[in-house]
């Protein structure tokens, strides 16, 4: 099976890999070189730097232009296989593979379509998250797919969540390539009462709000990535959250204790231990270490 795979970030390199080693990836599609981390040089896409450790031949863009069109045709793929790439596809790259073009969506659809399906799932208190293989068709994640498979959330971290489900998904993929083969695939419709909305995660979404609960704030630390952090303000600091649990502690809401190495917030209904912090402009620290270094007698916190 000639297979032509579009993907980007770090969540699509585990399905690229695991094709490269089981079929035959003719062309890999990614999103041009970007600053991707701190400092101002061009670094490659994750899924570019594994094609190309992969000696698979690469194509950048950023939108599907009538170039692209061509070497999609020219690759001559049976089908196309797309894993967060980051752009909406034309019909016509739809039409191109004769199996057509599958995606690896991170949730059990018709749950949590959109572009934020895994924070969305920790944010709503959902006790799994999931990974979908699906047609993809006109219309944001809602075509029919043929596999999914969950795992639980617990108290993993957006980014533990991501890549464990990541795996999965190249496994479902994989498997999901093999019934289209043979003919045993089996395509299920989506319910569309069922569905619900998983839009982009704002940084506003994000900021840790003492006049709410407890377990709201922890889920926004769990659900916290880079592109939009937990943040707080404490006593005029600017603070992102990196780890956090809920604790039993009785405080009022925006009060702070500080004791033998515990941070501690009040919450509208509770109490929330601060683990793991990133001041702004330091290095990530644990939160007692950095506590050591405040000289408030009065603390408090606050939305930033």
């Amino acid at each position: 099976m000639r297979i032509i795979f579009m993907g980007t970030p770090e969540f699509a390199v585990p399905s690229l890999d695991r094709l490269a080693h089981e079929s035959e990836v003719v062309l890999a599609v990614t999103r041009p070189d970007a600053v991707r981390s701190r400092g101002s040089d061009l670094e490659p896409s994750p899924v570019k730097a594994c094609a190309v450790r992969l000696g698979i031949p690469v194509l950048e863009t950023s939108r599907i232009t009538p170039a692209v069109l061509s070497a999609v045709r020219d690759a001559r793929p049976d089908v196309i296989c797309v894993v967060a790439f980051g752009c909406i596809l034309p019909d016509e790259l739809l039409a191109i593979a004769p199996l057509g073009c599958v995606n690896v969506h991170g949730s059990t659809l018709p749950r949590w379509r959109g572009a934020a399906p895994i924070q969305r799932a920790i944010l709503a208190g959902d006790e799994r998250a999931g990974i979908s293989i699906m047609r993809i068709v006109r219309g944001i994640d809602a075509g029919a797919y043929c596999r999914q498979a969950e795992v639980e959330i617990g108290d993993k971290g957006c980014a533990e969540l991501m890549s464990e489900l990541a795996e999965v998904g190249s496994r479902e993929l994989a498997a999901a390539l093999a019934q289209m083969a043979d003919g045993s695939v089996a395509w299920v419709e989506q319910d569309p009462a069922l569905v619900t909305s998983a839009a982009k995660v704002t940084k506003a979404e994000m900021r840790l709000d003492p006049s709410d609960t407890a377990r709201a704030n922890a889920r926004r630390v769990q659900a916290s990535t880079d592109a939009a952090p937990a943040r707080l303000e404490l006593s005029g600091r600017g603070l992102r959250v990196l780890a956090a649990r809920r604790a039993d502690d009785s405080l009022g809401e925006g009060d702070v204790v500080v004791n033998r190495g515990r941070v501690v917030l009040g919450c509208a209904d509770g109490a929330l231990e601060l683990l793991s912090v990133r001041p702004d402009g330091k290095r990530e620290m644990t939160a007692g270490a950095w506590a050591a270094g405040l000289r408030e007698r009065e603390l408090s916190w606050k939305r930033c």
